[in-house]
């Protein structure tokens, strides 16, 4: 709390970005065993698999946002 507005702004881009990071990797956990588990996707049945892998895209272009606003700017 004492690190002045770089610190503080620094921890909770960095905190949000890996507590989105945890979700990610759980959704792709999740996806992992309803492929191997289950063989719950189909060719034309594969809507979550999408989604995830959208998710997982979505936090690798905020990373690069982050590292931008953060390391660069």
């Amino acid at each position: 709390m004492d690190s002045g507005i770089y610190g503080n702004t620094f921890f909770i881009l960095t905190g949000f970005h890996g507590l989105h990071v945890l979700l990610g990797t759980l959704f792709l956990t999740i996806i992992w065993l309803r492929i191997m588990l289950r063989d719950h996707f189909t060719p034309q049945r594969h809507f979550a698999f999408q989604a995830a892998a959208w998710y997982w895209h979505f936090v690798d272009v905020v990373w690069l946002c982050l590292f931008v606003f953060v390391y660069l700017l």
